[in-house]
C-alpha cells in the first residue's frame, strides 16, 4: 500500500510561493521516483492575508495545522506590515504553539558554489546546528517599567528549565549518532559540540554543561563530547569549520551562529532549516526573506527551499527519496547556475527547479 504524507504548504509572502512552487516540483519528482504520494494543502497565512481580514492567524490555525505530517514554508514579512507583527505572530506563535522546540540547520557548502572563506572547500564546510528552539531569551520573559522617563528599565531574561534543555540535548545526541561524520564516513568520531557561555553566563550554562555530560556519559559514550565558548566557535566557524560536527546551543545563540553559518555556505539562497517536533508536527523552511523587491520576477533562487524540502523528507522517514533532492542540488550548483544571487543564476527560478528535477529523475 502506498504512503501518503499530508503537507500544510505556507507559501506566505514576497518571492515565497515562487520559492514553494519549485520546492513542491521536486518533492513530485522524489515521490513519483520512490513510490509514495504527497497530498498538499494551501495555506494563505501572511501578509496579504493580514492586510484582507487584520488576522494574523485564525483562531483554528494550530489545530488545523496538527492534522499534518509537515508544513512547508516560503517566507514571511510583508513591505506593508509593521516588522515583527508578521514574524512573531506567525512563526514565532507556530513554532511555540506547536511545540517545534528544535532548530536544525545544516550549515554545507555545495559543489560550485562560492564562500568567503578563503581555500575552503564542500570537504570543510559540512557540520549541522542544533538550536533548542522553545525556550531562552526568546520567550519574552521580562518587560518595562517607567517608560519613556530617564529611570526606565528594560528587563529580558534567559529562561531554561532542565526539560526543555534535557530534550534538546537528547536529539542532538541522537541526531549525531545517526549522522555524525563517522556515521557518514567522514571521520573517525561522531562528535556533539556543546556550545554557550560558561564563563559568564554561569547559571543557565552550568544547567546546560551539566546535563550535556550527564546524559551523554551515560547514555551515549560512543559520541564524543566537547565544550565550545560561543564567541571561539564564530571565530572557528571562519577561520577551521572543518574542525566541526554537530553543534548544540541555546535559542540566542542558534539564531547568531546559523546567519553565520549561511554566509559561509554561499549566503542565503542555499540555506535551509528546519523546526522540530520529533513527536508532532514540523515545519520546513529557506532562511531567507520573502525578498518583496524580486516577486513576480522569476528570478530568485529557489535552491534553498529545495533542500527545505529534502529537510522534510529526511525527516519524514524517506531518507532515500531525500538523497535524490540533495543529489539533484549539488549537480545544478556543481554543474549548471553561475551565482546564486537572484538575477545572476543563468537561468530562471522555475529553470532551475526543472534542473534539479530532471536530475531527480535521472537517477
Amino acid at each position: 500500500m502506498t504512503t501518503t504524507y499530508r503537507i500544510a504548504v505556507i507559501p506566505g509572502d514576497g518571492t515565497g510561493l515562487e520559492v514553494v512552487n519549485e520546492g513542491r516540483k521536486a518533492l513530485s519528482a522524489a515521490a513519483g521516483r520512490f513510490g509514495f504520494a504527497l497530498e498538499m494543502t494551501d495555506f494563505d497565512y501572511g501578509g496579504d492575508r493580514y492586510l484582507r481580514t487584520g488576522e494574523v492567524l485564525p483562531e483554528t490555525a494550530v489545530a488545523d495545522l496538527q492534522a499534518f505530517d509537515a508544513i512547508f514554508l516560503g517566507a514571511i514579512g510583508h513591505p506593508d506590515v509593521k516588522p515583527g507583527i508578521l514574524e512573531k505572530g506567525i512563526l514565532l506563535s507556530l513554532r511555540f504553539a506547536l511545540d517545534q522546540y528544535i532548530n536544525l540547520r545544516p550549515v554545507r557548502l555545495y559543489p560550485g558554489v562560492d564562500t568567503p572563506l578563503k581555500d575552503k572547500t564542500p570537504d570543510d564546510i559540512d557540520y549541522v546546528v542544533i538550536r533548542e528552539n522553545s525556550g531562552g531569551i526568546y520567550t519574552g520573559t521580562g518587560g518595562i517599567s517607567m517608560k519613556g522617563t530617564p529611570h526606565e528599565v528594560a528587563v529580558q531574561s534567559m529562561v531554561y528549565n532542565r526539560f526543555q534543555v534535557e530534550r534538546c540535548l537528547r536529539y542532538a545526541f541522537e541526531y549525531t549518532r545517526k549522522f555524525g561524520k563517522k556515521a557518514r564516513g567522514k571521520g573517525d568520531a561522531n562528535t556533539l559540540g556543546l556550545v554557550g557561555k560558561t564563563n559568564v553566563l554561569t547559571y543557565v550554562f552550568d544547567l546546560w554543561e551539566r546535563a550535556f555530560h550527564e546524559i551523554g556519559e551515560r547514555d551515549y559514550p560512543d559520541v564524543k563530547r566537547e565544550y565550545y565558548h560561543v564567541d571561539a566557535t564564530c571565530m572557528w566557524m571562519v577561520k577551521s569549520p572543518e574542525w566541526f560536527d554537530v553543534l548544540v546551543t541555546s535559542n540566542m545563540f542558534g539564531d547568531i551562529i546559523t546567519d553565520l553559518g549561511a554566509e559561509t555556505q554561499g549566503g542565503m539562497g542555499i540555506a535551509a532549516g528546519g523546526n522540530i517536533n520529533p513527536e508532532g508536527v514540523s515545519m520546513f523552511e529557506p532562511i531567507g526573506g520573502s525578498a518583496p523587491k524580486y516577486t513576480g520576477k522569476n528570478i530568485i533562487n529557489p535552491l534553498a527551499s529545495i533542500c527545505a524540502a529534502a529537510m522534510m523528507l529526511e525527516t519524514l522517514g524517506e531518507t532515500e527519496a531525500a538523497a535524490a533532492i540533495e543529489d539533484g542540488v549539488k549537480w545544478v550548483t556543481g554543474n549548471k547556475i553561475k551565482s546564486m544571487a537572484a538575477g545572476r543564476m543563468g537561468y530562471s527560478t522555475s529553470e532551475v527547479g526543472d534542473l534539479v528535477v530532471e536530475h531527480i529523475l535521472k537517477g
